[in-house]
């Protein structure tokens, strides 16, 4: 039975409810340990004593004091639901869930567990739950229009759209005076009634309805833009293109507005003079309209396309538009167009230089368009479509020589350099484009970028803390992670990769992997927010936006890195360096400068500590809370693992590959190399039907790609000595569904076949290579293939890099000779010199 409080007791347990609420802990505390004095099997005053712990970082005391407060008293709502926000708290939603339920049953009329019940129901996607929580919180305070929408909202996203309409409805009819024009939130839930109405597929009836609201509905555009999708879909042309064209009126730039608009308009079918005059219609009526100029450069063909091109060029060319060349590369796939584009730009050059020669105006615009067709020119040799990189550095170089201070000139004659393979060249042409303009952040970021891409790690961090916070504890690495910097922390991580110090690599692959998780977690606070403020529809976005999270390519980019990590963890457990550094390798100057890269790194993670203690020790002691503030944001930000040792030292490399591995496979099922990757992961993990099932659905998207054939011939080969010895059920699946290569195979004959039919293919002769190795073909013969592909005049550079990388991943002595020769044929790519 809980002990009862007396009168001075029982307010003061209402003061420890409120010094929590302020976040006044250590007064808390001490109100706590007075009651606990007098009545130590107080429950209630445990469970708060433990939810203030906790709030001060003590999780395992809080959780501790929390268990033993329910054995005080396992009938206390109370006590429950402080189990409940611990759990919470941890991220363990699901047993905070099943304590909220608990306490819920003890006190039915709570309205603050019902409502912290219902936000983890939606954030865990119980849409059933959340319907039921939501219709009680409406039955306990049906007179707030949140309860309302709230409930209509859940029976959305269950669902049952007719359900989520009645409810707006009935609240609507409920109403004895209609709310002001000026009310967002009735503004905000008119419309979302109309998505709901146009979800169920009757655009009529949200035409009707939409036409009803919009006359004082506050998102003008939103109305306008709903209005003619709505008349469109319905067939009503010549309504529709009044509508579109109210549209671009107010926007003459929206170019999805444009498309709707020809697609409305009776024009016959393909005629193209017909349909550029509603496009000139407007370039005339704006005269400074990019789009409406831009735009028929899509569709027209032949001389038209040229005259309109050629327009359309000189215009942008005479202002000196950097981004001319980005505007039109969309048109390449088209190779009549990409063939015309660099001609018309040669000839502007020509006019140009004879209007220079004419007027005498060398420096004035004519060498202005002059300097912006060149640059045209060396970012269409340097397109990958129409790549001539020796002619890409020549046209840069004349618009360097016309404008030597253009940050843009300079930027493109760095990614020339990229594009040779030549990373320092590269690194060191984008920083002197950065210093012509130092106050630049895009210019700053992408320096650092491309050093990066240069391996160089320490140089990157230090040009990115230009532009840091300088008070940040930690330097400027730490302020990436609060800032969430996911491209710099991917790219750095792959740097250390190259380098062969996985420790950090893994370090920065489990940030980005993190700040997921936080983006997941950060909805949290948005669904009783939303509510309050009235943003309906963009909260009904955010919650199918999150659910698709991890189909981002950054993620799917940090989880196929990690994975290769871990895999090579496991084929070469035992054999890795010290300090996270692989190194296996026999080249021994790799694996000296590997192990310096390592030394290094943590010379600058001890160094950073130092200066965060000593910017600590030199604080202003007068200033009030200085110094315990900044110690609180050091304590914060301690790391027990700043270098990646222990994430290099795992005993189950697989099983964290599988973290990774579940999401990628779950959120982005056609991305081929998610697949391969689970087959590899599945592989090692003897995991057959599963790695059949990744072989398959590769195969399903692409049963031409090279990677899938090694696989294919792996699992036969596994399966040929294995099947017999497995479960039944597996060896069924196995036997039903494995139809890439036959049982009766030869995957010798099969293999050596596949390599000649693709004897011109670097990457086909790499997978054939790749399954000689599985079948235990001698590793000499095998290298020596691979070798041969160099004297194909079809290999790339980057096929080569390809090679290297597998020669690296069998730890073959052959690495510094292939190099060698790889270095031979190109010079320029650093990887080889």
């Amino acid at each position: 039975m809980p002990q009862p409080l007396s009168t001075r007791e029982a307010n003061l347990f209402r003061t420890i409810v409120r010094y929590y609420e302020d976040k006044q802990y250590k007064r808390g505390l001490k109100a706590a340990d007075q009651i606990l004095k007098k009545n130590p099997k107080h429950g209630d005053t445990s469970a708060m004593k433990a939810l203030i712990m906790n709030a001060q970082g003590k999780t395992d005391e809080a959780f501790a004091l929390a268990k033993e407060a329910l054995t005080m008293d396992m009938k206390s709502h109370i006590c429950w639901h402080v189990y409940g926000i611990l759990y919470r708290t941890n991220k363990n939603f699901d047993e905070a869930i099943k304590a909220y339920k608990f306490a819920l049953k003890l006190e039915p009329e709570s309205q603050q567990i019902q409502r912290d019940l219902a936000i983890l129901q939606i954030q865990m996607r119980d849409y059933q739950g959340y319907v039921q929580s939501r219709f009680a919180m409406l039955k306990a305070r049906p007179q707030l229009r949140q309860s309302w929408t709230a409930l209509a909202i859940a029976y959305h996203l269950a669902g049952n759209l007719s359900q989520a309409e009645n409810i707006l409805t009935t609240y609507e009819n409920s109403l004895k005076t209609p709310p002001p024009k000026s009310d967002f939130e009735s503004s905000e839930a008119a419309l979302y009634k109309n998505s709901v109405i146009a979800e169920q597929g009757d655009i009529q009836r949200a035409l009707e309805h939409l036409e009803s609201i919009g006359k004082d509905n506050l998102d003008r555009l939103a109305v306008l833009e709903l209005r003619a999708r709505y008349l469109a879909q319905l067939e009503r042309k010549e309504d529709a293109a009044k509508a579109y064209r109210a549209l671009v009126e107010r926007n003459s730039e929206h170019p999805d507005y444009y498309r709707a608009l020809v697609e409305v308009v009776d024009l016959p079918e393909g005629d193209e003079i017909a349909l550029k005059a509603v496009y000139d219609e407007y370039a005339d009526k704006f005269p400074r309209c990019d789009a409406a100029r831009r735009l028929p450069l899509d569709f027209l063909t032949g001389d038209a396309f040229r005259d309109s091109a050629k327009q359309y060029l000189t215009l942008m060319l005479n202002k000196g538009v950097p981004s001319t060349f980005a505007n039109l590369k969309h048109l390449y796939s088209d190779s009549s167009k990409k063939d015309t584009l660099p001609v018309l730009v040669e000839e502007y050059i020509k006019e140009q230089r004879g209007i220079g020669e004419s007027t005498e105006q060398v420096n004035g615009n004519s060498s202005k368009g002059q300097a912006a067709a060149f640059y045209f020119l060396a970012q269409h040799y340097s397109y990958h479509l129409s790549r001539d990189l020796e002619k890409a550095m020549d046209y840069v170089h004349k618009a360097i020589e016309l404008a030597p201070e253009d940050v843009d000139f300079h930027m493109t004659k760095a990614r020339i350099f990229k594009h040779h393979g030549n990373t320092q060249k590269a690194a060191d042409a984008m920083d002197q484009a950065r210093s012509l303009d130092t106050r630049d952040r895009y210019i700053n970021t992408k320096a650092a970028k491309y050093q990066l891409r240069n391996n160089e790690n320490e140089k990157a961090l230090a040009t990115m803390g230009m532009f840091t916070r300088a008070e940040t504890v930690g330097g400027p690495l730490a302020d990436l992670l609060d800032m969430q910097c996911i491209w710099f922390l991917t790219e750095d991580g792959e740097a250390y990769a190259r380098r062969g110090n996985i420790g950090l690599a893994l370090k920065r692959f489990h940030a980005v992997y993190n700040i997921f998780d936080i983006w997941q977690e950060d909805q949290f606070d948005f669904h009783s927010f939303s509510l309050r403020k009235g943003q309906v529809r963009a909260y009904i976005d955010m919650v199918r936006w999150e659910d698709q999270l991890r189909e981002h390519p950054f993620y799917a980019r940090v989880a196929l890195d990690a994975i290769k990590i871990y895999l090579d963890l496991h084929d070469h457990q035992g054999v890795n360096g010290t300090n996270g550094v692989d190194g296996s390798q026999v080249n021994g100057d790799d694996a000296a400068e590997r192990k310096k890269a390592a030394k290094k790194a943590k010379k600058e993670a001890q160094k950073a500590e130092r200066e965060a203690a000593e910017k600590a020790a030199k604080q202003d002691p007068n200033k009030p809370g200085a110094k315990s503030k900044d110690a609180a944001e050091a304590a914060k930000k301690v790391d027990d693992d700043p270098n990646g040792l222990k994430l290099a030292a795992t005993a189950d490399p697989l099983g964290e590959a599988t973290k990774f591995l579940g999401h990628l496979l779950q959120f982005s099922p056609k991305n081929i190399d998610a697949q391969i990757a689970g087959f590899e992961v599945f592989m090692r993990r003897k995991k057959y039907v599963l790695a059949l099932r990744c072989l398959n659905a590769g195969l399903a998207l692409n049963p031409q790609h090279p990677a899938l054939h090694a696989q294919a011939v792996e699992l036969r080969h596994v399966l040929n000595s294995k099947l017999d010895s497995l479960p039944p059920k597996a060896r069924e699946v196995l036997e039903a569904d494995f139809t890439a290569v036959p049982a009766s195979a030869d995957l010798k004959i099969l293999n050596a076949e596949f390599r000649e039919k693709h004897k011109d293919s670097a990457q086909h002769r790499i997978a054939a290579a790749r399954a000689a190795s599985i079948l235990g073909d001698d590793s000499a013969k095998v290298e020596r293939d691979l070798f041969d592909v160099l004297s194909s005049d079809l290999t790339t550079f980057a096929d080569a890099v390809s090679i290297l990388e597998v020669l690296k991943d069998w730890r073959s002595s052959e690495v510094a000779a292939f190099k060698k020769v790889a270095h031979e044929k190109w010079p320029e790519v650093t990887l080889f010199a």
